[in-house]
């Protein structure tokens, strides 16, 4: 009885912080997917989320209304130039929308993820650009629901480090990593044997590699499952996304890369799989709606109530589940190559991605190019093993240059 009584008296008073305590957040990436996705669950729950700071790039009209919306205390931009513009919009709005502070740049986004009036920070700004920015919220003691993949392919040793020296917690807001996160609760981690990372395939799973050259940008962003910015649908496309993601999950869960398989999925309802050692495998499923694992890492212990039907399991009937392949797809061999050298490879890797993605999307090189320039600049690249922030950044640097040189 006495543990019952206790048992009731700690769901009572979680039940009860959660909602006099409101979790004030801040988003970087507000107008992308995931960014807009992340505040859809803050508008739903406007007694357990304030939105404090938000912070784009260049979509100034879109980051006007959301501050029109979330009344935040911050708003970031790129440039000088679209703070500007952007504190022309809100000249013709509400007298307190035009008192949020606008600022820009580098030094911005490290102000957005270090502010005082933050307790967590989403991370979903793309590529490169959320290195510093995280570990800017890390110095500050902010706990990070991650979205920006990056961060961890970049510098995932120095990242997790500095987190666990300051007592940060990283909450995965990928939906499979998210999933492992969910598979692994209650599991000692001694327990795990290997991690299951599911892949769509994305739209050219069967697609020739003949005719690979005659693949178009608007075809690339034809996802036949999930609703994503241009740059990781296009790596979707090459399953680059899931060769980061290979190298996420390695600095995440703290687990060599030859205990982390991909296999493709392209119903997309299991998010991913975690298998133990006693040959049991749980795996965490829905629809495919980011909205949930968003609303996971921000609420975590907590599930919120999101009106996401089920999946039709009936009507799905059969659950395909096949290997990838890697010599039409060769971005996973690259992945598993930067993991197993270390070093400042995996931002090579990154770096040369970024750049040979833009290129296509820009119609200056083919689909198979991509894998080409990325393959060669990996090769060219004098793996620097003792990290600093300094030598991930010259890799980036150095990587991207080269990139430019192959276009």
């Amino acid at each position: 009885m006495v543990c019952f009584l206790l048992h009731q008296w700690l769901i009572f008073s979680r039940s009860f912080c959660c909602d006099i305590m409101k979790k004030r957040v801040a988003v970087l990436g507000s107008t992308g997917s995931i960014g807009r996705s992340a505040l859809d669950v803050a508008a739903m729950h406007p007694d357990l989320f304030d939105v404090t700071v938000l912070a784009c790039a260049n979509n100034v009209v879109r980051l006007a209304h959301q501050i029109q919306t979330f009344k935040p205390e911050m708003a970031v931009v790129l440039t000088e130039e679209r703070a500007d513009e952007l504190k022309s919009i809100l000249d013709g709005m509400q007298e307190d929308i035009r008192q949020v502070d606008i600022v820009w740049g580098e030094d911005g986004y490290a102000m957005a993820a270090s502010h005082e009036m933050a307790d967590a920070v989403l991370l979903a700004m793309v590529g490169a650009a959320g290195l510093m920015p995280a570990l800017a919220a890390i110095e500050a003691g902010k706990h990070i629901a991650l979205a920006n993949k990056e961060t961890l392919v970049m510098a995932g040793e120095i990242v997790m480090a500095r987190a666990a020296a300051k007592g940060i917690t990283i909450y995965p807001v990928d939906s499979e990593h998210s999933a492992i996160f969910q598979c692994l609760e209650g599991n000692a981690s001694k327990y795990l044997k290997k991690i299951f990372l599911t892949a769509s395939g994305g739209p050219f799973r069967n697609t020739p590699l003949e005719k690979f050259k005659s693949i178009r940008p608007e075809d690339a962003l034809n996802h036949p499952t999930w609703d994503m910015g241009s740059k990781i649908t296009i790596d979707s496309a090459t399953l680059m996304n899931k060769a980061l993601e290979v190298v996420e999950a390695v600095h995440l869960f703290n687990t060599p890369e030859d205990k982390v398989d991909v296999i493709v999925h392209p119903q997309s309802i299991v998010h991913s799989m975690v298998g133990f050692k006693d040959g049991s495998i749980i795996a965490q499923m829905g629809l495919p709606d980011m909205r949930a694992a968003i609303s996971y890492a921000l609420a975590w212990p907590e599930r919120l109530e999101l009106e996401l039907e089920f999946p039709d399991f009936a009507s799905i009937g059969n659950l395909l589940f096949e290997a990838p392949d890697t010599s039409r797809f060769p971005s996973l061999e690259f992945a598993r190559e930067a993991c197993r050298q270390g070093g400042t490879l995996p931002a090579v890797m990154n770096a040369s991605n970024e750049i040979a993605v833009q290129a296509f999307l820009d119609n200056k090189i083919s689909f198979p190019e991509i894998f080409d320039i990325i393959e060669k600049s990996m090769a060219d690249h004098r793996n620097k093993t003792d990290l600093d922030i300094k030598s991930v950044l010259d890799a980036d640097k150095w990587a991207r240059e080269k990139s430019f040189s192959l276009i």
